[in-house]
């Protein structure tokens, strides 16, 4: 208690610094999941990626954000078994996100596409098995969310995999696919605002103090969706036939017409991956300010600050246009060749599966779950469509980065220990 009192204001500028860095890292490395698949189909450029997501990754964050800050904060450690000695959750939190922040700057420097929840979760279990012990892990919850990893990849590439069925089935394999594209392509645009809207209403507003009936929810959602689809009917309806673009490739002018779609579906992953992944670097953060707050009561249970929504927003747009390129070229090229209609219904999958969980507070991987939305629709071409080495390459990255943000957060937390107490 004398150490949180006497090292309060310090704590909270290393909460804040730590948090931003972390949050950085999650802009640079985990926004290709959001980005990559409309860079790699040519629908956007990395400028045009980096404005759509600087606005949608904030504004998912500040949001939806709350929801999976929860499950973060609470749930992995048994807090009361820190009851007598607070400072030593806080030292963990510090420990968890400084871990994890320098493992997802060395992996965005070499390209590599790794969660930032296995960053973080690895990180907290690695401090808590250190600092407190074996038993003070809540390994039933460490279990659901790594299931979760498990799951949300397959649930994705059964999405994906429907979405570009329908895609061929409906427009791809007809015999005037273009018209058959801006006949369809609107009610596809529909489907996103709708999912996208209804998600944020059911669960990422409750936070804000915004409280309406399902009803009303799914009311507002329709019109939202409604008012999305004709608003892309009105962009798609301007796309004129041009004969001489499909001589090289015999659906250049449908790809166009989903070019538009690609847009939408990237602004809806953007705000998405922000719901999410907010979550990965203000969880401890939150946990750090509510002990210190409080005097040193770990069973705090405030709300959580709008300041600290707003700077893990701020920190993952920053991170995303100093660095987010590398990690961009990696996944949005090398799984697959995309397409603008081959990442709407990759990007679709994910963005839905990535929200349906950030509104039920599991902290899935967005990184999983978009490669396991390109493997959907991989499949649904044919597994020649996949490249298995860069594929064997990613999977690696990702068993690498739980020991990986342990191990470290083992290091700090001694560090912290010994330079506070």
């Amino acid at each position: 208690m004398d150490i949180i009192a006497t090292y309060g204001t310090e704590l909270l500028v290393l909460a804040g610094i730590f948090g931003l860095f972390m949050a950085w890292g999650i802009g640079a490395n985990d926004v290709a999941n959001a980005m990559a698949t409309s860079v790699g189909s040519k629908a956007l450029t990395i400028a045009q990626a980096v404005a759509i997501a600087a606005v949608f990754e904030f504004a998912g964050a500040i949001l939806a954000g709350g929801q999976v800050t929860k499950t973060i904060r609470k749930g992995i450690v048994d807090v009361d078994r820190l009851t007598a000695s607070p400072e030593f959750l806080v030292y963990g939190m510090l420990a968890a996100l400084l871990a994890a922040g320098i493992w997802l700057l060395v992996a965005s420097k070499n390209g590599w596409p790794v969660s930032t929840t296995h960053s973080i979760v690895g990180a907290i279990v690695g401090f808590a098995m250190a600092g407190i012990g074996m038993d003070a892990v809540h390994w039933d919850k460490v279990g659901f969310i790594v299931a979760s990893w498990i799951v949300s990849p397959l649930l994705a590439g059964f999405i994906s995999y429907m979405l570009f069925r329908s895609v061929q089935l409906l427009i791809l394999n007809q015999e005037d696919p273009f018209e058959k594209a801006k006949k369809y392509v609107p009610y596809y645009i529909f489907l996103v605002g709708f999912i996208i809207a209804l998600v944020t209403f059911l669960k990422g507003l409750k936070h804000i103090g915004l409280e309406n009936t399902v009803a009303e929810n799914y009311l507002y959602s329709v019109l939202i969706g409604l008012g999305m689809m004709f608003v892309g009917r009105h962009f798609v309806h301007q796309i004129k036939l041009d004969p001489s673009a499909d001589r090289d490739f015999h659906y250049t002018n449908v790809e166009r017409v989903f070019g538009v779609l690609m847009v939408v579906t990237a602004c809806a992953m953007a705000f998405a991956h922000g719901s999410n992944d907010v979550a990965n670097a203000i969880g401890p953060v939150a946990a750090i300010v509510g002990i210190v707050r409080s005097g040193g009561e770990v069973a705090s249970s405030s709300a959580l600050p709008l300041w600290i929504l707003m700077l893990g927003g701020i920190g993952i747009v920053a991170g995303l246009v100093m660095y987010g390129k590398h990690v961009i070229a990696t996944v949005g090229e090398s799984i697959t060749e995309l397409t603008p209609s081959r990442g709407f219904a990759a990007t679709l999958a994910a963005a839905t599966t990535v929200v349906l969980a950030s509104g039920t507070g599991l902290p899935i991987s967005t990184t999983h779950t978009l490669v396991g939305a390109v493997l959907g629709v991989g499949m649904a071409r044919g597994m020649e469509a996949l490249n298995m080495t860069v594929i064997r390459n990613i999977f690696m990255s990702w068993i690498v980065t739980l020991p990986a943000g342990g191990l470290l957060a083992v290091l700090f937390f001694f560090l912290l220990k010994a330079v506070f107490s």
